[in-house]
């Protein structure tokens, strides 16, 4: 069956690959929902299904809006980041919901009603943005303005923001409060593709020789993007959110190197990084405390080591298969083992509950998104877009490798969150508009008109 246009309409296009996989989705997060609500009820029961299905009422929106809007964009990254977020819905669902508590009018919205309303409107600003954006010229030309504002942002949250465990995130607009250094994340991407693609050619060929065979770009090619990733660099250290220092300039390098090709930069990146971050360490108390607990949680095993060690723990006893959905311990003498599960540690939650099967899966998931971001960027018209594509999606998959390195205590732990998984809803938000931004790079333009059918002979030809 061909579908057909209205006058002034675009052309729907089926997606039948992401429709699939949707439905894969919607089927996966209901035997979760099963298994958490059997377990929690002792009889077979759907857990939230209030909440499930207008999350996959969403998914479903977002699908149908992308076929009548005619977008042949990626079909894989939506799949992907309803799975994720499902996982995410379903551990607030098991968690106590007076982790977070807000009151909106006369209504008072538990852990995961707000983690439903932040899904669904990071899924409207994805679908919105896959829909509407066309071009990156806005996004290229005004780099400067954008990385101005992003850098404003940040002051401002210096200056008027809220202290939270020993950190300035958080600025609040009202009932709202919301973290702009998740916004600053994808602006700076934004600005070092647009630079580095400028200069790429005199990154790559016109080196300095500084001993040796040690070459280093030209400095004053070199300096805008160094001055820039310094100066965002040093306010979120002075706000003391080092997990958002050490993202911006992972990212950094891992764009660099996309455009120079010169692993030793990258090298001398990384070693100039360890020895800052070493001398932060000892000037910082919050980056010292963080260095000790990560060297030995067991010197303070009931104070600033408790977390550590309740993750570490919660590995152990979910083993390759897990306890089940619902079925983790569920608190030690009346308290979380993990306070902060559901922003800093939701992974070794479900690392207890699902096993470390599901932990692989989990991560298989944000390394399907960089896949299929670098596949976008790959097939990019020119190397702004693809830069813009390759940083995009390397900005959630080296924030969900910080944050799993932390759980598993291969590195300090660190303040951001798990992409779509922990609660919060500028994370929530933001990574909603990178995704959108990837689906709308990933258009491949219109769908190519049928090819007419043969007219039918009306008679038959006369002898």
């Amino acid at each position: 069956m061909t579908v057909t246009a209205l006058p002034g309409f675009p052309r729907p296009v089926p997606r039948w690959r992401e429709l699939g996989l949707l439905a894969v989705v919607a089927v996966t997060l209901l035997l979760g929902g099963l298994s958490l609500g059997t377990t929690r009820t002792g009889s077979l029961a759907l857990a939230h299904p209030a909440g499930l299905a207008t999350y996959l009422g969403a998914l479903a929106a977002v699908h149908l809006a992308l076929v009548l809007a005619g977008r042949r964009v990626d079909e894989v990254l939506l799949p992907t980041v309803g799975m994720l977020g499902g996982i995410g819905l379903l551990l607030a669902e098991r968690l106590p919901q007076d982790l977070v508590v807000q009151r909106v009018g006369s209504a008072t919205l538990g852990l995961a009603s707000l983690q439903l309303i932040w899904l669904v409107l990071a899924l409207a600003i994805a679908g919105s943005v896959a829909i509407a954006v066309r071009s990156d010229r806005w996004l290229r030309v005004y780099k400067y303005s954008w990385a101005a504002l992003g850098l404003g942002l940040l002051l401002l949250t210096f200056v008027f923001g809220r202290e939270v465990n020993g950190s300035i995130l958080t600025l609040d607009l009202g009932p709202v409060s919301w973290q702009p250094s998740e916004l600053l994340k994808v602006i700076l991407v934004v600005f070092f593709a647009a630079y580095l693609a400028e200069n790429r050619v005199l990154l790559a060929d016109a080196r300095v020789h500084v001993a040796g065979r040690l070459t280093l770009p030209p400095a004053p090619y070199l300096l805008p993007a160094a001055l820039m990733l310094a100066l965002a660099l040093g306010i979120v250290v002075i706000q003391r959110d080092l997990g958002a220092a050490l993202l911006f300039f992972s990212v950094f390098l891992c764009l660099f190197y996309l455009a120079s090709g010169s692993k030793v930069d990258v090298l001398v990146g990384i070693a100039l990084f360890l020895l800052g971050f070493a001398v932060l360490a000892l000037v910082f108390a919050t980056a010292h405390e963080r260095v000790a607990i990560w060297l030995d949680p067991w010197s303070d095993p009931l104070g600033t080591g408790y977390q550590t060690i309740q993750a570490l723990h919660a590995f152990a006893r979910g083993g390759l298969l897990g306890t089940g959905l619902g079925a983790g311990l569920p608190a030690v003498a009346g308290q979380l083992p993990i306070p902060a599960v559901h922003t800093d540690f939701p992974l070794a939650a479900l690392g207890e509950e699902l096993g470390m099967t599901g932990v692989v899966a989990i991560l298989g998931c944000y390394l399907v998104i960089v896949a299929r971001g670098l596949r976008i960027a790959a097939g990019a018209a020119d190397d702004v877009r693809a830069l813009l594509a390759a940083g995009l999606a390397l900005v959630i998959g080296v924030q969900a490798v910080i944050i799993a390195a932390g759980n598993l205590k291969l590195i300090p732990l660190t303040g951001i969150t798990l992409p779509f998984i922990s609660y919060g809803g500028s994370s929530l938000v933001v990574n909603g508009l990178v995704v959108g931004l990837l689906l709308a790079f990933s258009d491949r333009g219109p769908a190519p008109l049928a090819e007419p059918r043969p007219a039918r002979r009306l008679g038959r030809q006369q002898a």
